[in-house]
């Protein structure tokens, strides 16, 4: 018997198949889960609408979440589907190209608004439309990454924004805790997705990470995936409003390990 058996789960985020979304996705129907998925828009059906047939997903929904009638729509969809909805997943994240390759202080307004009102108040927004459908309690979780506690060169206004992502995952654990309903964050380590390929410099951040790392490894879309199976099973019922680390153990590093890097110039 699966972790998840019998719990119906919606997963927002989902463009490719080497999305963070996708991975928990299969994890969650690896578990036993009645998985949905839901898309941003005509661009990414293309390519999602094979992955859910090769697990034979029947709730498939474009969304975009900058739309509150959208939100409702899908929320009205998932009700007439499952009926009870016991997981929201949040893997959505996005920032104007600009924003990202100029210094932070040159983030522009209007670019300022899209980060956090697609990184951030989407979260929100969709669990206010969940909430409803979680009678019976539930989980939800949304990505995260450390750029939102220290800085991370080239991150700029997506960490101004995971910020206040984390700070909207502890309001809404205060909010829904009454409820039965818990709310958590994964911070996940670089991993190679669409949304990481706009971050300058990640491709050095990717390949230095394990020499920087406690564990020396990089981490995967399934190791995310599967702390995720553990935030939305019964194994976490008395966790809420954390951010769970994935990162092999670099946000406990205060100085990076200087005998790594030289390693890693050596190598170079």
């Amino acid at each position: 018997m699966g972790l998840l058996e019998g719990k119906n789960a919606v997963v927002f985020g989902v463009a490719n198949k080497y999305s963070i979304a996708w991975a928990i996705a299969q994890a969650f129907h690896r578990e036993g889960a009645n998985v949905g998925i839901s898309y941003a828009g005509p661009v990414m059906e293309k390519r999602v609408r094979p992955l859910a047939e090769k697990l034979g997903l029947e709730f498939v929904e474009p969304c975009d979440v900058t739309q509150d009638d959208q939100i409702e729509a899908i929320a009205q969809k998932a009700k007439e589907h499952f009926g009870r909805v016991d997981i929201l997943v949040h893997s959505i994240a996005y920032a104007e190209r600009d924003d990202l390759m100029n210094p932070f202080y040159q983030t522009s307004r209007k670019g300022f608004h899209t980060a956090m009102d697609i990184s951030v108040y989407s979260f929100i927004a969709l669990a206010r439309a969940f909430q409803p459908l979680m009678t019976e309690g539930g989980a939800m979780v949304t990505l995260t990454y450390y750029g939102g506690e220290k800085v991370a060169p080239g991150y700029n206004v997506m960490g101004v924004a995971k910020a206040a992502l984390e700070a909207s995952m502890r309001y809404l654990a205060y909010n829904f805790g009454p409820m039965g309903i818990r709310v958590n964050a994964i911070s996940a380590g670089p991993i190679k997705t669409l949304a990481a390929s706009g971050v300058p410099g990640f491709r050095t951040m990717h390949k230095t990470f394990p020499y920087l790392a406690p564990l020396k490894q990089p981490v995967s879309q399934e190791d995310v995936a599967n702390a995720a199976v553990f935030l939305c099973s019964d194994l976490s019922a008395k966790v809420t409003g954390h951010v769970l680390f994935v990162d092999c153990g670099v946000n406990i590093m205060a100085f990076p390990d200087l005998e790594a890097l030289k390693a890693l110039q050596e190598e170079a």
